[in-house]
């Protein structure tokens, strides 16, 4: 294989539209959560929690749905509880365990901020696709979150 061969590799092309893509994405959406005094990981949080059976998860399921550290969730619940966003609950059963829950001002929030960040959603990216071509992003994203990500899997499959 020639070296311009190797350059031309379809693998690159599909795997740098997929981070250009990713890259333009945040950039669209950053100043609809911004905009609400949020970062892209508060919501991320604030929504994994929302989707979650009783608005809580425990704090290790949260760090791997969010692929942030054990010292990083730590960091991103006490900045979203000073908020006043999301409290810590400890499990009963189990004192070492503890739940991130969101609270009624976190959801509050949420219902502030998903309209527009719903808005900008369709806009930006469901609304660029046609039904099918979102059928098959979603198909094929599911894929590859299985093979790189299978943690996430465990957890939940309305990711």
């Amino acid at each position: 294989m020639s070296v311009s061969e190797l350059f031309d590799d379809p693998r690159f092309t599909i795997s740098g539209l997929l981070f250009e893509a990713h890259n333009g994405l945040v950039a669209k959406l950053e100043p609809t959560w911004k905009a609400h005094g949020l970062s892209g990981l508060d919501l991320n949080a604030l929504l994994r929690l929302s989707r979650s059976p009783g608005c809580r998860l425990r704090m290790s399921d949260l760090a791997t749905q969010t692929e942030l550290s054990t010292s990083g969730v730590t960091r991103l619940v006490d900045r979203l509880a000073t908020a006043g966003l999301v409290e810590r609950q400890l499990d009963p059963a189990d004192r070492r365990s503890a739940y991130a829950a969101l609270t009624d001002a976190g959801i509050r929030r949420l219902e502030e901020v998903l309209p527009d960040y719903l808005d900008a959603l369709e806009r930006w990216l469901t609304g660029q696709l046609t039904p099918t071509q979102l059928d098959g992003l979603a198909t094929g994203l599911r894929v590859i979150r299985d093979a790189t990500n299978p943690a996430a899997t465990a957890l939940s499959d309305r990711s």
